[in-house]
């Protein structure tokens, strides 16, 4: 999928309605979408076509959703953050999923909004900053993310692409 279609039809819808669900917080920003896009490539290959872990293949791995969250990783974490546990309960209240890791992580493969919002939420979970330097970006995703085979060489080229996509300066 072409990065400016995702933007628009995954990410935007995702964090406006968070934006809705929660006033304003966390923020609809640039640098959120590139964090979000950046991301989303990172974890779901630069053509953005791997909703679970190992797409395709016959057998998934234990990641579901464009930003691969996993079960006990990313969904547990969201759901129990202090930052984001009541607007993780909202947004699953809005979407009609039911509010417990496992229905929520079932949910992340299919449901595009949901998952914008989780990755969105997981990125609100940090006190710092959203990043604003591609160094920055690669610290955060994989402090938040913790990929079990990152692949730095290929982060570069996502956030580039991701500034380009968003609009702002890499």
């Amino acid at each position: 999928m072409e990065p400016a279609v995702f933007l628009r039809e995954m990410i935007d819808p995702g964090i406006e309605l968070l934006a809705l669900l929660s006033s304003g917080r966390p923020s609809v920003s640039d640098n959120a979408r590139r964090m979000l896009l950046a991301i989303a490539q990172q974890e779901s290959g630069p053509n953005l076509d791997a909703r679970y872990q190992s797409s395709p293949a016959a057998a998934p791995g234990p990641a579901r959703g464009w930003w691969q969250f996993e079960q006990g990783g990313g969904v547990a974490g969201v759901l129990s953050h202090t930052n984001s546990r009541d607007l993780a309960n909202k947004v699953c209240q809005a979407l009609t999923v039911v509010n417990i890791s496992s229905a929520v992580w079932r949910a992340l493969e299919g449901n595009d909004r949901l998952a914008c919002c989780f990755a969105r939420l997981l990125l609100w979970t940090d006190p710092a900053p959203l990043p604003t330097t591609q160094q920055d970006g690669w610290n955060c995703y994989t402090w938040l993310w913790r990929p079990g085979s990152p692949h730095p060489d290929v982060w570069p080229g996502n956030w580039q692409v991701a500034s380009t996509t968003v609009g702002i300066p890499a």
